[in-house]
């Protein structure tokens, strides 16, 4: 009987919404919860074990009991508890893993700070160690071993043959990262099942030689902007590229609105409206009249909703629709080439949502420069 193992880390992506960036320490996620985040890492995991049962229902589903347990599972493994009530570790991720290395294919349900304690795991379970695959349901998901969308890891786990590659493993640090400063580092490999249409990939790293480009990028978009509407700023350099060009100081890695002032080079300026800003305020921002919404591409993946921008939520987009409102894409013509003509990909949690997406949007590639893209649901799937 074919045998699939899955562990939720249920704080994963908790402190994304809240626009914090991440979810490292039981500070953070007390944090994110005072803000009204609330965990969406079992729901993630639970729409992959759906997909994966529609497909092959003689696949036997394995978990843990209690929070990092999926939904649908037919048979749960109890852990001895550690730390606090309900509170769940690394180690307790560490002891997940070692416990379900008998089945054929292990899901887990994280971002890349899980997909590391699955590394730590899997070392110290040498040779029997079953190959993994990731869940997206963190906040950034730089590594290489993530499925595109839980429901792409349903497709591939029940289409699995036991044919597998290496993919590769990064993190840093988030006390850094929400001090701005981006700096990936490569912990290892992991054996995941050989599908690489269906994975995301690593995240790769924004061009050295592309910073007039950028400019070329920020300048047209402000050329673009009309008094009296607001833009919401996604996370990234290009974006922050925006802020400079009107003159403010916006974050690199979190979520700003802003208005334009003025008209014309030279006179051109702009105000803040909120800065690294929640899910919740942006949703107030966004619903208190005409927004749009600048967002910049993630090079090697092609993400443009769902990956370090959770605050951009489904209710937010409505909102931005129901008020006449744009999506603004931003993407150098080298980060377009390297998707090698694969789409745009939207994962927002719901499913709706990114098929309301779905189609061709305009990507604003430098000054006065521009090609029409299409953007599709990650779930969507592929022929594997």
């Amino acid at each position: 009987m074919f045998t699939v193992g899955v562990v939720v880390n249920p704080v994963a992506g908790l402190g994304g919404a809240a626009g914090l960036k991440g979810s490292d320490g039981l500070d953070v996620q007390r944090e994110a919860l005072a803000r009204g985040a609330r965990p969406r890492a079992g729901e993630r995991a639970a729409q992959a074990v759906r997909t994966l049962l529609s497909r092959r229902p003689d696949a036997r589903v394995v978990s843990i009991s209690g929070p990092m347990g999926a939904e649908g599972a037919h048979e749960l493994v109890r852990l001895p508890s550690h730390g606090e009530a309900g509170v769940t570790t690394a180690a307790d991720t560490r002891a997940a893993v070692a416990a379900l290395g008998h089945v054929d294919l292990l899901l887990f349900a994280g971002g890349d700070g899980t997909a590391r304690d699955v590394l730590d795991a899997v070392t110290e379970l040498g040779e029997a160690a079953p190959p993994v695959l990731g869940i997206p349901a963190g906040v950034k998901v730089y590594s290489g071993c993530f499925a595109l969308s839980p429901a792409t890891a349903g497709f591939v786990a029940a289409g699995f043959d036991g044919t597998t590659a290496e993919a590769e493993v990064v993190d840093l640090d988030e006390e850094l990262y929400r001090r701005g400063a981006v700096s990936p580092r490569l912990y290892g490999s992991l054996k995941v099942p050989a599908a690489r249409q269906a994975l995301s990939g690593r995240k790769a790293g924004s061009s050295t030689t592309a910073e007039g480009t950028v400019e070329g990028i920020a300048r047209e978009v402000v050329a673009r902007m009309r008094p009296g509407t607001r833009y919401i700023l996604g996370p990234g350099a290009t974006t922050l590229a925006v802020g400079r060009e009107l003159g403010l100081a916006t974050t690199l890695l979190g979520v700003d609105v802003v208005e334009r002032g003025g008209s014309g080079f030279g006179g051109v300026g702009g105000v803040v409206v909120g800065a690294d800003v929640t899910e919740a305020q942006l949703f107030e921002l966004a619903k208190d009249g005409p927004t749009a919404l600048v967002l910049s591409v993630i090079g090697g993946q092609g993400f443009v909703l769902g990956r370090g921008n959770q605050q951009v939520s489904p209710r937010v987009l409505d909102a931005v629709r129901d008020g006449g409102g744009e999506l603004i894409v931003l993407a150098t013509q080298q980060k377009l080439a390297a998707l090698n003509g694969r789409p745009l990909l939207a994962d927002t949690g719901d499913e709706e949502t990114d098929t309301k997406l779905s189609g061709h949007v305009r990507v604003i590639t430098g000054y006065r420069e521009g090609t029409i893209y299409r953007i599709s649901p990650a779930s969507e799937e592929f022929d594997l």
